[in-house]
């Protein structure tokens, strides 16, 4: 290679799943960390500590699995983030905390649904409104009728 060629290139664009792959690392290192003290217990009798620890090291594990697979392949480079996906995931998960004990998973399930569903630029209000209602009535189902957890499903019930 000459100078020529070698002046005009620039450094190799971050990858997409190298980014990902990062922050699920990330993300596997908090839960590490925060349930370290927790107790792990054993296969036949599981501790608080054994679910988290779990998911933690799997996540930390897919992280190396996107981070190598982004060295082997090439992917799409890392782009600018934009706030309005973080805004709206977000937001839905609040609304969906603050609302559950109140107004049930017949209102809290769709309008964290919605509100989540902004995050997309392809929004669409009968999409939205059509998937959310499936989908907490299919939740309503299986977490109230099939699992009898105590989930509060309406404030009328």
């Amino acid at each position: 290679m000459t100078d020529q060629e070698g002046a005009g290139e620039s450094r190799a664009p971050v990858r997409q799943d190298f980014g990902a792959g990062l922050f699920l690392i990330a993300i596997g290192l908090f839960a590490l960390w925060q349930g370290w003290k927790l107790p792990l217990g054993t296969l036949r009798s599981m501790g608080a500590g054994m679910l988290p620890l779990s998911l933690a090291v799997m996540l930390c594990i897919g992280g190396v699995a996107l981070i190598v697979s982004s060295i082997v392949n090439k992917g799409e480079a890392l782009e600018a983030w934009s706030i309005r996906g973080l805004v709206f995931i977000v937001g839905g998960v609040v609304t969906f905390a603050f609302t559950i004990q109140s107004l049930g998973l017949v209102f809290a399930g769709p309008l964290s649904m919605i509100i989540a569903s902004m995050a997309s630029d392809e929004f669409n209000w009968k999409e939205a409104v059509i998937f959310s209602v499936i989908l907490t009535a299919a939740c309503a189902l299986l977490f109230k009728t099939a699992l009898g957890l105590p989930i509060p499903v309406n404030v009328f019930w």
